[in-house]
């Protein structure tokens, strides 16, 4: 391992502090951050997103945001791809990889590796949805059952995404999708409801042993300590990117005219909220209450993920001197100063 060069992973909730950390980790260390966040790929949508600010990206360049137009759709196989481009260039020069985000799916398929499933097919998604347009999602949720029924017992009938994605893939490889899922390291089986909601919204990535990721990784998950404080950071950030005009980010990406809610970026937390609202589908303080439910279920999500992680050094985010001791604490200094 020590003859690895060295990467940190800094995950986290939303709204748990992972930009500050990573700023301040910059400042110690020569760190190059790389964007680990399946919403700030895209163009356009920057507030509801929290990307970074001009003036932070100045400061610490991030990857692998604003490269999708929101039309578009990127793949946990894409990203994992463009990772390991931007950390092999990274390294290249003595410097350290800093991947930074909250899609865990993302940090997983670049640990662990990925199994053998194809990478989205535009033309194909295309043909799939004129089919539903025309014959409805439900003949296609027939189709899932009977040529997959351990998926459609794990994909709800109205999660057009994953519906989409299941027949994709067996429409490219002849196979359910079902045959390419392995269950996590240190896990065996799906047991809970909880677990099966859990692999509702992420795919089940096979471990590769034998090709591991060429990287010392130090990995760390920050989070207040209280859960309580974590949602009033939520809440405090969503009602502030109400004031610096989230809704009218939306709306502008509404006049556009070839988005439509059911788009992964559209079904990104926040937007679809305020999709329905500028719809006319509920009023205000509906939507605001449903924005910050929508994104406290996703910080729960995540905090779910992180529970279950292997091997990862936990920070409490009410403090970033705390936490720029612990990195050091963890002979990530050492380790760093043998390979710089």
């Amino acid at each position: 391992m020590q003859s690895l060069p060295p990467a940190i992973f800094l995950m986290g909730p939303t709204a748990s502090g992972k930009t500050d950390l990573a700023m301040a980790l910059c400042e110690q260390l020569p760190c190059d951050i790389i964007s680990v966040d399946s919403a700030m790929i895209y163009r356009g949508m920057d507030i509801g997103t929290a990307k970074p600010t001009a003036g932070e990206l100045a400061k610490a360049p991030h990857r692998l945001i604003d490269i999708c137009d929101p039309a578009e759709t990127y793949s946990a196989a894409d990203f994992v791809r463009d990772a390991l481009a931007e950390m092999a260039e990274i390294s290249g020069r003595g410097r350290i990889p800093l991947l930074v985000g909250g899609t865990m799916m993302y940090f997983k398929a670049l640990l662990n590796g990925m199994s053998n499933l194809p990478s989205a097919n535009p033309e194909l998604r295309e043909q799939i949805e004129q089919e539903a347009l025309s014959h409805g999602w439900e003949c296609l949720y027939e189709e899932l059952v009977a040529k997959d029924p351990v998926a459609a017992t794990l994909i709800h009938p109205n999660n057009r995404q994953r519906l989409m994605r299941a027949i994709e893939v067996i429409r490219l490889t002849g196979q359910p999708i079902s045959s390419f899922w392995q269950a996590s390291p240190g896990t065996s089986s799906v047991q809970s409801g909880a677990d099966v909601k859990d692999y509702t919204y992420f795919t089940r990535w096979q471990a590769d042993e034998s090709v591991g990721l060429p990287y010392t990784v130090f990995q760390y998950a920050i989070a207040p300590v209280e859960r309580k404080v974590l949602h009033e950071r939520i809440g405090a950030r969503f009602l502030a990117m109400q004031e610096a005009g989230f809704l009218d980010e939306v709306r502008r990406l509404m006049n556009r005219g070839d988005l439509n809610p059911d788009m992964p970026s559209m079904r990104c937390v926040g937007y679809r909220q305020a999709w329905d609202y500028l719809s006319g589908a509920c009023d205000y303080e509906t939507y605001v209450n449903k924005g910050m439910a929508a994104t406290r279920q996703l910080a729960k999500r995540q905090l779910t993920w992180l529970r279950k992680w292997p091997e990862v050094h936990r920070l409490d985010s009410n403090n970033l001197h705390v936490m720029l001791e612990a990195l050091k604490k963890s002979g990530l200094d050492t380790t760093l100063n043998s390979e710089i």
